[in-house]
């Protein structure tokens, strides 16, 4: 299912020079942020949380998924391309497959790595919170990269729309409406941080773990399976 030539091409429409550019932006700004925030108040767990909550996996990861997701396949239709890769002899299951796997790599070098090394920056990983949300921007950049994934072959406004997604619901819906946390990425990437963390560390999720680890796999399977079947339209719509 992961066809080595799709791969090589994602990976360098995604990390070409001005792409490449936005995905470190953020990351680089947690690591300035987290080097001035630790030099001002010192290793604090609540700060740490807030921070790598509130910034980093709030916002930075959906973020970064957008760019990853959208950008591992949307460029393609937009200008056509990608009929010339469906014209090539490679399933289209093994397109989708391949495409959700570097999109997912991608997202979570930027996102879980630089959580991480922001998390020893504040604390020194006390009470096992940069691990923790480590973990949890790496589950969620699994989530992200299918759905954007997913959005990016059934739109051509997918960055705005998932610009929207990112900014509205996860960063502030996600965040403070009860009602919303429910079908929240980030909370359900949080029930898995809240179980490898210390039980001094106040990172909660507002779903079980169970039920959370059930709607990643749903989101995942499901958008990467929708994103197939969009495909095999647009491979009719080419040979037409």
């Amino acid at each position: 299912m992961f066809n080595p030539t799709v791969a090589r091409l994602t990976y360098r429409a995604l990390l070409g020079r001005r792409r490449a550019l936005i995905l470190c932006a953020l990351p680089v700004l947690l690591l300035v942020v987290a080097a001035a925030v630790r030099a001002m108040v010192g290793a604090d767990d609540e700060v740490t949380t807030q921070l790598l909550g509130g910034f980093a996996l709030a916002t930075m990861v959906p973020l970064v998924g957008v760019i990853a997701g959208t950008g591992a396949i949307g460029p393609e239709i937009d200008d056509g391309s990608v009929v010339y890769l469906l014209s090539k002899p490679v399933k289209r299951p093994s397109i989708i497959v391949t495409k959700l796997v570097v999109a997912t790599g991608v997202t979570a070098v930027f996102t879980a790595v630089p959580v991480l090394v922001a998390g020893f920056i504040l604390n020194g990983n006390s009470q096992q919170i940069a691990v923790a949300y480590a973990l949890a921007a790496a589950v969620a950049s699994v989530a992200y990269s299918a759905l954007f994934l997913l959005l990016g072959t059934v739109s051509r406004h997918a960055v705005v729309i998932g610009l929207i997604y990112s900014l509205i619901w996860e960063a502030l819906f996600g965040s403070l409406v009860e009602g919303a946390k429910t079908l929240s990425v980030q909370q359900w990437a949080l029930a898995l941080g809240e179980k490898v963390a210390g039980d001094g560390a106040d990172i909660t999720s507002s779903v079980g773990l169970p039920v959370a680890l059930v709607l990643l796999v749903v989101v995942t399977v499901g958008g990467t399976w929708l994103a197939g079947q969009k495909l095999r339209t647009l491979t009719l719509a080419g040979e037409e």
